[in-house]
């Protein structure tokens, strides 16, 4: 299971339930990346997609304890459901992405193997943050992009493995 966000240089990753900012370079990657794949999520972000509609082409599992069962997607009541539908995701040969909220991060970082960041140079003013990776020991930077400026910012995509995943 893989982490994908973006964060500005405060680490902020949204603000009102929205991402803070337009990038189509960051957009097109979460789309490479994830098409075809499993998108793990909460319920503000399923909330915060365009008519509160799943991701096409992905598997949206959403955890969503108290939350009803959606034709659209598969919701979850607790994390040890969750995992268990990850674990059948994965023996299907399916890449299992993290694309957020703040507490679904929270809460499953330290299970992640990796943590995709597209770091923006700019601070978005957000009231949701990420863990700063570049703090947290368990996390060491192995990849970092050369700068690229779209849409008005600066960003670098960045790869972070965990040195010591949970198992689930």
């Amino acid at each position: 299971m893989k982490a994908i966000l973006h964060a500005d240089k405060e680490w902020g990753i949204g603000k009102n339930n929205a991402l803070m900012f337009k990038i189509p370079a960051d957009m097109q990657f979460f789309k490479a990346v994830t098409t075809g794949n499993v998108v793990v999520m909460g319920a503000n972000t399923l909330k915060s997609l365009p008519g509160g509609r799943p991701l096409k082409d992905r598997l949206n599992i959403v955890l969503y304890p108290g939350g009803e069962k959606r034709e659209d997607c598969t919701v979850v009541q607790s994390v040890e459901e969750l995992f268990s539908q990850i674990k059948r995701q994965e023996s299907l040969g399916k890449k299992v992405y993290v694309i957020g909220g703040m507490m679904t991060y929270k809460t499953l970082l330290p299970y992640c193997e990796e943590a995709l960041v597209t770091k923006v140079d700019a601070v978005g003013g957000a009231d949701a943050f990420f863990e700063n990776l570049d703090q947290n020991p368990a996390f060491c930077l192995v990849s970092e992009s050369l700068p690229q400026v779209t849409n008005g910012y600066t960003i670098r995509f960045a790869t972070y493995k965990n040195l010591n995943p949970l198992k689930y």
